[in-house]
């Protein structure tokens, strides 16, 4: 998927437009998660990940070929420049709720499975000769890579 510009004016002013939209949606994510209901930023997901994808494409585009954006007016990629720093602090802002909320996660996590393990008395299990063995049998896994 590609932005269809005639021109380098029209092309700036669909990146403005795609980057401006973007950033409203991650405004949007970002107080989800502040506000700790990661939920409901879900309902934006699909919008966000084809606008990102779309926006992760045309700069690149842009990167690699800066003639495609060369012949608009100055104060339109001015604009265009305006638009991506306020994309890039909300993008910032985004990481850390999002790392905020990965850690109240874990803990969370952690904090239950602890609880189910002290709450459990020690079981046994059978070792490979099938004889009883004291032991922790519990069922609980976390991943610490998560």
């Amino acid at each position: 998927m590609a932005l269809d510009a005639h021109d380098a004016t029209d092309r700036v002013e669909q990146l403005i437009i795609l980057t401006d939209r973007l950033t409203a949606l991650m405004v949007q994510q970002c107080q989800a998660f502040e506000q700790r209901r990661p939920q409901d930023a879900a309902g934006s997901m699909e919008e966000m990940t084809r606008l990102a994808n779309l926006y992760r494409h045309e700069s690149m585009r842009v990167r690699a070929s800066p003639n495609l954006i060369e012949g608009a007016p100055l104060e339109q990629r001015q604009q265009l420049m305006r638009a991506t720093e306020a994309f890039d602090a909300v993008l910032a802002r985004q990481g850390r709720a999002i790392e905020a909320a990965r850690t109240v996660t874990e803990g969370l996590v952690r904090a239950i499975a602890e609880e189910v393990a002290s709450q459990r008395s020690t079981g046994s299990g059978y070792g490979a000769s099938a004889e009883s063995q004291a032991g922790d049998a519990r069922a609980i896994t976390l991943n610490k890579r998560a």
